[in-house]
C-alpha cells in the first residue's frame, strides 16, 4: 500500500512538473509576443472608413494595420508592436493617442460620430490609457490659465519660479493620477518625460522671445537659467529616442544659427534642406551621433521625402541616409519609407507575390504588352465617381496597344469579386486579388499602403517597372509613358477632366513643424 501510494506521488509531482512547466513556457510566449490584438466597435461607423495604428515615437513611421469595419461598426485585427510606447489611432481622418505595450488585448468602443473625443478603452491597456486620460484633462484645464505671452515678458528670476511651480503642480497630478488608475511605471515616466521636454521647449521660447518682448537685445540667459535647463535634460537620451516634442525642441535650439549657415553655404539653390542640414550637423563637433541620426532624420523624413521627388533628389536623400545616418534601425526606417513614397526603380521586375483571378487561378504579370497596372480596394474614397470614369477613358483609348490589370486589396476575396463586378463591368482588363488585402505579399512588396490608394504603375512589355506610381491619371507624365510604350498619341485633356486625386504622405507622429526648412 505504502508503495502505491509513493508511486501516486511522484506520478502527481511529475504531472504537476510539467504542468508547471508548460505554465511557464504560456508566460514566456505571452511576455515575448510582440503582436497587440485590437477588437471594438464605433457605433454608426462606416464601412468604408478604415482603422490604422502607428507607432509614435518613430521619425519615419508607417501604419503598422489597416482594418475594416463592418456594416455594424465592428472591427478587428492585430500587429506587431515595435515597441511599448504611444500609438496613434487613426478613424474617419481623425486621430488619437494610446498607450501600448506589446503582447496586450485591447477593446475600444464609442460612437463614431464622438470619435477621438469620447471613446472607451477596456481589456490590457485600461490602466494605462485611464491614466493619460486622466492627466490630459487635468494638463487642458491648467494650461488654459497659463499666459505665455506674459511669461516671456517677466524677468528671470520670476520666470524660472513659474516654470518650476508648473512642473511641480503637473508632475503632482501625474504621480496622483498614476495612484488612482494603477498605471504602469513606464507610462508615468513617459509623461514626466514628456512633461520635462515640454517646458524646456517652453524655455527656448523664453530665451529667443524675451529679448524683443522686453526690448532688451542684449539679453543673455543666466547661470541659474542654464542649471535648470541641464537638470531638466538630465535624462536626454531617453527623450530623445520616445520625444518627438523633444527632438523639436533641440531643433529650435539650433533654428537660429541654421538659418545663419545655410545662408551662408547654399552654393547653388537647388540643395535640398537635409542636404544643407546634414553639413550643418558635421559642425557640432560636440553633438553625439544619435541625436544627429534622429535630427537629421526628421529632417529628412518631415519634408525632402516627399510624393513627386525628382530622381535627382532621391539619389541625394539615398547618399545622406547611407553615408550620415549611423544608427540602424533609423537607417532601416528611412529607407523604407523612401521606397514606399518613390515606389520601386524603373528597370526592376515587378513582384511575383501571388494573385488570383475571381475563378482562383493564379496570374501572372508579362503579357507581352505593356501594360497599366491599377491598385485599389472598395473603400477608396470615391474612387466609383473620380477614378473609374477617367480609367474608362484611358483603356479605351489604349487598349489596341496595351494590356490593363486591376489589382483589388479588398480584405476577402468574396469583397473582391462583388468589388470588380461592380465597379469595373465592361471595362477590358484583369481583375485580381491580392490574397490577404492590405496585409498580401505583393502589397509589402510594392510599399503599398491605404495612402497611397488607388495608385498606378506602367510595366514594360516584360513585365518590368517603365514608370514610377502615379495618383492622378491626369498625370502628364504617365500619359508621356503611355504614349511612348503603346506608340499612339493621346488627345490634349482639358484640366477641367484630370482626375483630382490627393495623396496623403504618411504620418509618423504628430509633431511641431519648427525644424529648419528650405
Amino acid at each position: 500500500m505504502k508503495k502505491l501510494k509513493m508511486q501516486k506521488f511522484i506520478h502527481n509531482q511529475k504531472n504537476m512538473s510539467k504542468y508547471f512547466l508548460l505554465l511557464m513556457f504560456a508566460f514566456a510566449a505571452m511576455s515575448c509576443s510582440k503582436k497587440v490584438e485590437v477588437k471594438g466597435n464605433f457605433a454608426g461607423g462606416s464601412p468604408l472608413e478604415r482603422i490604422e495604428f502607428v507607432e509614435a515615437s518613430g521619425v519615419a513611421t508607417l501604419p503598422l494595420v489597416n482594418m475594416g469595419v463592418d456594416a455594424k461598426g465592428s472591427f478587428s485585427g492585430s500587429f506587431e508592436a515595435p515597441k511599448n510606447g504611444m500609438y496613434i489611432m487613426s478613424y474617419a481622418g481623425k486621430t488619437a493617442m494610446i498607450y501600448l505595450k506589446r503582447g496586450q488585448e485591447l477593446n475600444i468602443s464609442g460612437q463614431a460620430a464622438n470619435f477621438p473625443n469620447q471613446f472607451t478603452i477596456t481589456g490590457d491597456a485600461k490602466n494605462n490609457n485611464d491614466f493619460l486620460l486622466e492627466v490630459q484633462k487635468f494638463i487642458q484645464n491648467y494650461a488654459s490659465k497659463i499666459n505665455v505671452g506674459e511669461l516671456v515678458t517677466k524677468n528671470e528670476d520670476a520666470f524660472l519660479k513659474d516654470i518650476e511651480r508648473i512642473k511641480k503642480d503637473i508632475e503632482g497630478n501625474i504621480d496622483s493620477s498614476a495612484k488612482k488608475t494603477s498605471a504602469d511605471s513606464e507610462v508615468v515616466q513617459f509623461k514626466k518625460d514628456e512633461l520635462a521636454a515640454s517646458v524646456l521647449g517652453l524655455m527656448n521660447q523664453y530665451e529667443v522671445n524675451h529679448p524683443q518682448a522686453t526690448q532688451n537685445p542684449n539679453y543673455k540667459v543666466s547661470k541659474n537659467f542654464k542649471d535648470a535647463e541641464a537638470k531638466l535634460d538630465a535624462n536626454s537620451e531617453r527623450m530623445l529616442k520616445s520625444q518627438p516634442i523633444y527632438r523639436n525642441y533641440l531643433l529650435g535650439k539650433l533654428s537660429q544659427e541654421f538659418q545663419t549657415f545655410a545662408t551662408a553655404n547654399r552654393k547653388t539653390g537647388n540643395e535640398i534642406s537635409s542636404e544643407v542640414f546634414s553639413q550643418f550637423l558635421d559642425t557640432k563637433k560636440d553633438m553625439s551621433q544619435i541625436t544627429k541620426d534622429y535630427l537629421l532624420a526628421f529632417v529628412l523624413s518631415s519634408g525632402d521625402i516627399a510624393p513627386g521627388m525628382t530622381k535627382e533628389n532621391s539619389d541625394k536623400i539615398s547618399k545622406i541616409i547611407k553615408e550620415k545616418i549611423k544608427d540602424s534601425e533609423i537607417k532601416k526606417d528611412l529607407e523604407r519609407i523612401q521606397f514606399v513614397i518613390a515606389g520601386p526603380k524603373v528597370g526592376d521586375a515587378i513582384s511575383s507575390a501571388k494573385l488570383i483571378k475571381a475563378d482562383g487561378s493564379d496570374f501572372k504579370f508579362g503579357t507581352g504588352k505593356p501594360t497599366l497596372v491599377m491598385f485599389y480596394a472598395s473603400w477608396n474614397p470615391y474612387i466609383a465617381e473620380g477614378t473609374v470614369p477617367v480609367l474608362r477613358e484611358v483603356v479605351n483609348f489604349y487598349k489596341s496597344k496595351m494590356d490593363f490589370t486591376f489589382v483589388n486589396f479588398d480584405d476577402t476575396k468574396d469583397q473582391f469579386v462583388k468589388t470588380s463586378n461592380a465597379m469595373l463591368k465592361g471595362i477590358p482588363g484583369n481583375n485580381v486579388y491580392g490574397e490577404g488585402g492590405m496585409n498580401s505579399q505583393i502589397a509589402k512588396d510594392l510599399g503599398i499602403y491605404g495612402f497611397k490608394l488607388p495608385s498606378f504603375v506602367v510595366l514594360d512589355k516584360d513585365g518590368k517597372i517603365a514608370s514610377r506610381f502615379f495618383y492622378n491619371l491626369g498625370d502628364p507624365e504617365i500619359v508621356t509613358v503611355l504614349d511612348k510604350l503603346s506608340g499612339l498619341k493621346a488627345p490634349t485633356v482639358q484640366p477641367e477632366a484630370h482626375l483630382q486625386n490627393d495623396l496623403l504622405a504618411p504620418q509618423p507622429a504628430p509633431q511641431p513643424q519648427a525644424a529648419p526648412t528650405k
